[in-house]
C-alpha cells in the first residue's frame, strides 16, 4: 500500500487529526450544536446519534477520499471533520474539503495547525505538486480563511454543485503549489507560535 492510500494520524500542539471511525459518532454529535457551521455544507447538521453516525457513513462512503476526525489536544473532543479528495497520485494532487469545526473550537488554533498538518503532509510526505479547494462563492468566511493560509485564488466554477436547497453553487478555485509551500509553511508556524500572537 503506498502513502497515497493511508490516513495516518497526524498530531500538533492543537490539534490531532485522527481516521475517522464510527467511534466519533458521539463527540462529532457534540461538536455540531450550531447552526450556522453547516450553513455551506452540502449536508445538514446532525441533530441526534443516528444522523451523526450517518454522516460518518457519508464521509467514509465517499470515493477517493480520505477522512479525519479533528481532536482538541487540550481536552480530547472531537471538534470536527476534514478530509482530502479528488486524491490524484498521477498528478500529484490532492484537495483539501469537507471540513468543518464547531464553533466553540474557532480561534482556538485548531483550524490553522489543522491545514498545516494537512498541507505538510501533502507536499512533504506525499510530494504534491498542488493542493486544492473547493469554496462556495458565497462562503466569504471561508475564501478569506483559504487565503491567510496562502491559498491563491483561481477562479470561479459556474454552476458547479447543487446547493442543499436545490440552487445551483458557483465555486472559487483555490490552489496553492510545491513551489509556494515553503513560504506559506512559514507563515503558518509564525502564526501558530507565541509570536505570532494570531490564533484562528
Amino acid at each position: 500500500m503506498s502513502q497515497w492510500d493511508e490516513t495516518p494520524n497526524l498530531v500538533g500542539d492543537h490539534v490531532r487529526l485522527e481516521q475517522l471511525q464510527p467511534h466519533h459518532a458521539e463527540g462529532l454529535l457534540a461538536a455540531s450544536d450550531d447552526d450556522e457551521v453547516f450553513t455551506w455544507q452540502l449536508f445538514a447538521r446532525p441533530t441526534n446519534l443516528d444522523e451523526a453516525k450517518a454522516l460518518i457513513e457519508l464521509y467514509l462512503g465517499r470515493p477517493n477520499t480520505r477522512s479525519w476526525a479533528q481532536v482538541d489536544q487540550r481536552t480530547n473532543e472531537v471538534a470536527g471533520l476534514t478530509t482530502y479528495y479528488d486524491i490524484d497520485p498521477a498528478r500529484r494532487t490532492v484537495a483539501i474539503g469537507s471540513t468543518w469545526l464547531g464553533r466553540r473550537f474557532w480561534r482556538t488554533g485548531i483550524n490553522t495547525e489543522s491545514k498545516l498538518l494537512l498541507l505538510r503532509h501533502a507536499f512533504d510526505a506525499l510530494d504534491c505538486a498542488r493542493v486544492v479547494w473547493h469554496v462556495d462563492i458565497r462562503n466569504e468566511r471561508s475564501q478569506a480563511a483559504v487565503t491567510r493560509i496562502g491559498g491563491v485564488r483561481e477562479g470561479v466554477m459556474r454552476k458547479h454543485i447543487i446547493r442543499r436547497d436545490g440552487s445551483w453553487r458557483d465555486t472559487v478555485l483555490f490552489s496553492m503549489t510545491d513551489d509556494e509551500w515553503p513560504a506559506a509553511r512559514d507563515a503558518l508556524v509564525f502564526k501558530l507560535s507565541a509570536n505570532g500572537k494570531v490564533q484562528t
